[in-house]
């Protein structure tokens, strides 16, 4: 279980998150939803290790994480793919996938070996052809969005966070991120998925929760309420302005 307790984070007189306690669970898909400015890039930021919190905890099996050390939350089994797509556009697909894996012995792999393991990341979820050995710079955008998932994917993560990860991608990509995603959970990993997309998350999510003003105002099972009444959890004022139009 990765669970956060009272966890804020202020940027002088804004407060991004307030207080935040949820509970994550292993096998299982959990939505964070909110509006822009709610407070999940900053939860994302938090749980990726970028940032330390003014106060509060995160734990992953009753350890405690320090904020501050993204290697540490990687080497503690979490791995996040943020929505900005960050690639070494100069470096090939595949140096790409396996970038901060293989420094100390990057010369010494075989580089059929490189390849193998770069191209099995890939091959679990992309229907895009992407070459392993292309620029990866030169790629279309969700080319590059289905590089950095795969860059994710080859630390085996327990923990995947993916931040948005669909806005750059095709039907069919999309859909086959979402059955890798299935399969992850099946073997137990804990995904926690931030969308702003409603059909995403009744499509996907086994839990959700919605973050406000840098709160945490509501967490269900996922179907408990209808698309309608998270509008109106996630954004008083819009759900009542679409409900007069």
């Amino acid at each position: 279980m990765l669970r956060i307790n009272g966890l804020s984070k202020s940027y002088g007189e804004t407060k991004a998150l307030q207080d935040a306690d949820i509970a994550f669970e292993a096998g299982t898909v959990h939505a964070i939803l909110g509006e822009n400015g709610s407070g999940k890039s900053t939860l994302v930021k938090l749980l990726s290790g970028i940032v330390t919190p003014d106060r509060g905890t995160i734990e992953l099996d009753g350890t405690a994480l320090r904020g501050g050390d993204p290697r540490a939350y990687q080497a503690a089994g979490l791995a996040t793919v943020f929505q900005e797509v960050l690639i070494a556009p100069d470096l090939s697909v595949a140096e790409n996938i396996l970038l901060g894996m293989d420094m100390p012995t990057r010369w010494v792999v075989p580089r059929a070996d490189r390849l193998r393991v770069a191209g099995e990341a890939l091959a679990k979820f992309a229907t895009t052809q992407v070459g392993l050995e292309e620029e990866a710079g030169r790629l279309p955008l969700a080319a590059q969005q289905l590089v950095v998932l795969a860059r994710a994917v080859a630390r085996q993560p327990r923990v995947l966070i993916l931040d948005e990860v669909t806005a750059a991608l095709d039907f069919a990509d999309r859909g086959s991120v979402f059955r890798f995603v299935r399969r992850l959970v099946d073997e137990g990993c804990m995904i926690i998925f931030i969308t702003h997309r409603m059909d995403e998350v009744m499509e996907l999510s086994d839990r959700l929760s919605i973050l406000r003003s840098g709160r945490v105002v509501h967490t269900e099972t996922c179907g408990d309420s209808t698309p309608a009444e998270l509008l109106r959890a996630m954004a008083p004022q819009t759900a009542e302005q679409l409900s007069h139009d």
